[in-house]
């Protein structure tokens, strides 16, 4: 007879050995240690005599101006918790619960912001609203008195977060309220209730505990703001964290335990504000239904004067909303000369700021025309911004992917030892970095890694060169792993433990058996988290500014440079025409994703028949006229020899 191998020898025990060992390294030496080096930054910095003192940070965070970055950010915070929520359930409201005129139109103007977002939204709003923008170049022209800088610090902020911040509640709060039942509406309204009143004392209690996730989400979202305050010169904790990372002693008093501690704190907010939503939703949250549940059917406003007034006020969010995309997409087939002057005409309609080059001439200080040849480039000619996407690209794509790889194998793990601690101490662990400003992680990477006497990386100095790369898709998987972790695990559940028994019981394999049952049901769901991240990471700023270098330039950071050193020496002439084809080329990969996620990727099997069935009859009507009438064949045709 022959010998069995040993238990440690079998493939599946080698992949579980190799897979826990994977794990650990990727948990100590990419979420813990380097949050934990942070922490020790702060209480190793050394005084004027060279002497360790452990206080020294936190005697000059009172006696300095860090007090006031972090007022600034709680300010902005708290301030977009009601602009936000107000401006985000009126949306939601005049479009999903409304009888408004024109709601499907509206419903996608609102819905923009899902398709540009972060740096790409900010420099939309400034091409409008900026010293040299639209807007204010007219608005001058009108009042030739105003502040042409009125768009900036705090209300220039507040205000672009405001509506860059509802693509939330277009999403969540709009699926909430089309899951009401309107049995207990139209009960309501049998008994007298008015509209009003069955919205606030029927609609709005079921709503709760979406609202209190979103303004969470909503407060967390403004107290790490980067993009807008960097770009809009706002003094908020990320962008000081971003400056202090790169100022050195000779510069200004221990910076970089500075900036660990304002990382903390950010961290603190953070752990607080989860830590109360997790005692919320442990409470439970019950709303009685009728057994056959009533589809909701929009409210008529039989007030005119407030049905007029609501028409009003939506149609001016559309306008705020569109503007910005409308005219930056106009802009973007404008030639140099309409982009500086602010005119739109159709003699200077060109494909010059996506593909191309021209030459550019201006005259210097002495009064002579010179050229600079191929200075006016389009987005798809210009190395930099080619290069930008090529980079954000790969490295979006890596780290999304293996967001996804680890999560699936995690997952399927963590089914497989439902009750067990060892299931539970992954699954929290995956879960960590929500519990973490996006900031820190990378400001963590940015300060352990950069150096040769890290033994976790062999020795390797992460920070210098190309590596930074590997840096960057790492911060990318890490901050990613919770939000796959949520969705994918929703997607385990629906797969039946009778298939599985199944095919254990006609010999297969645990690792088979996952790769040709499990697998194939949940892939729908891998994809369309893929997608999400993929989306999300192509345009990231937050962590883009952290590892900002030449080797690691990604896509939005390109974007800002275009319009910090725009016209400069007669270089890199032609950045708002680029920034314009930038931000419609982004919004075209978002829509696309967006539309292959939530449009396609959201059918059933039957949608997808019946569109199938669609498509079949519409190419049959367009190709009749080209096709020859064919004789009917009879049933004593088809039975003929």
């Amino acid at each position: 007879m022959k010998s069995k191998a040993p238990a440690w020898l079998k493939p599946e025990m080698i992949w579980k050995v190799f897979g826990t060992a994977f794990f650990v390294y990727l948990f100590f030496g990419f979420m813990l240690l380097p949050c934990l080096n942070t922490i020790t930054q702060i209480f190793t910095t050394k005084n004027a005599a060279g002497e360790v003192d452990p206080l020294a940070v936190i005697r000059f965070f009172f006696a300095g101006n860090m007090p006031s970055f972090v007022w600034n950010s709680l300010k902005l915070a708290l301030s977009l918790v009601v602009t936000v929520n107000v401006v985000g359930v009126s949306i939601v409201l005049l479009t999903e619960y409304f009888d408004i005129k024109g709601a499907k139109v509206l419903r996608l103007g609102y819905m923009t912001t899902l398709i540009y977002s972060g740096v790409a939204l900010v420099t939309g709003y400034l091409f409008l609203y900026d010293s040299d923008g639209i807007l204010t170049s007219w608005l001058m022209d009108l009042f030739p008195g105003m502040n042409k800088n009125w768009f900036s610090g705090f209300n220039a902020v507040l205000f672009t977060m405001t509506f860059a911040c509802t693509s939330n509640h277009m999403l969540f709060l709009r699926n909430a309220i089309r899951g009401i039942d309107y049995n207990t509406v139209e009960a309501a309204r049998n008994m007298g209730a008015k509209p009003f009143k069955v919205l606030l004392k029927v609609v709005f209690p079921t709503l709760i505990p979406t609202m209190f996730s979103l303004t969470v989400m909503t407060f967390i979202t403004g107290l790490c703001a980067m993009s807008a305050p960097t770009l809009l010169g706002y003094d908020s904790i990320n962008p000081e964290i971003v400056r202090l990372a790169g100022s050195s002693i000779a510069d200004e008093a221990f910076p970089q335990a500075r900036a660990a501690l304002l990382s903390i704190i950010l961290a603190m907010f953070t752990i607080i504000l989860l830590t109360v939503l997790s005692n919320y939703e442990r409470k439970g949250h019950y709303l009685s239904v009728s057994k056959t549940k009533a589809k909701l059917v929009k409210q008529k406003i039989n007030n005119p004067v407030a049905n007029v007034l609501a028409h009003i006020y939506a149609y001016v969010l559309f306008i705020i909303y569109m503007t910005p995309v409308v005219m930056i997409v106009l802009f973007a087939f404008q030639n140099y000369p309409a982009i500086r002057s602010k005119t739109l005409s159709l003699d200077q309609f060109t494909f010059i700021n996506f593909f191309g080059a021209q030459d550019y001439e201006f005259l210097t200080n002495r009064g002579k025309v010179r050229i600079r040849e191929d200075s006016i480039s389009g987005l798809f000619a210009n190395a930099d911004t080619v290069g930008g996407i090529r980079l954000s690209f790969v490295l979006s794509a890596l780290a999304a992917a293996l967001a996804c790889v680890i999560v699936v194998v995690a997952v399927n793990y963590i089914f497989k030892n439902k009750g067990k601690k060892r299931g539970t101490v992954l699954e929290y662990s995956l879960l960590f970095p929500w519990l973490l400003p996006t900031i820190l992680i990378c400001y963590s990477y940015r300060t352990y890694f950069n150096s040769e006497s890290v033994w976790y990386v062999f020795n390797q100095n992460l920070y210098m060169r190309e590596n930074v790369r590997f840096l960057i898709v790492m911060a990318y998987t890490v901050v990613k792993l919770p939000f796959a972790l949520r969705m994918i695990k929703a997607a385990f559940y629906a797969i039946d433990e009778e298939l599985e028994d199944a095919a254990r019981n006609l010999g297969a394999s645990g690792f088979w058996t996952f790769m040709k049952v499990k697998l194939p049901i949940i892939l729908p769901s891998v994809l369309a988290v893929f997608a999400l991240n993929f989306n999300a990471l192509f345009t990231e700023y937050d962590m883009s500014a952290t590892f900002h270098s030449s080797y690691g330039k990604s896509y939005a950071m390109v974007i800002q440079n275009m319009c910090a050193e725009e016209g400069r020496d007669g270089y890199n002439v032609n950045a708002s025409g680029r920034r314009c084809a930038s931000t419609v080329f982004i919004m075209i990969v978002s829509g696309v994703i967006l539309y292959l996620v939530y449009g396609v990727g959201a059918r059933d099997l039957g949608e997808r028949l019946e569109a199938r069935e669609r498509r079949r009859k519409r190419l049959q009507k367009l190709t009749a006229p080209f096709r020859k009438e064919q004789p009917e064949i009879t049933s004593v045709q088809r039975s003929a020899p």
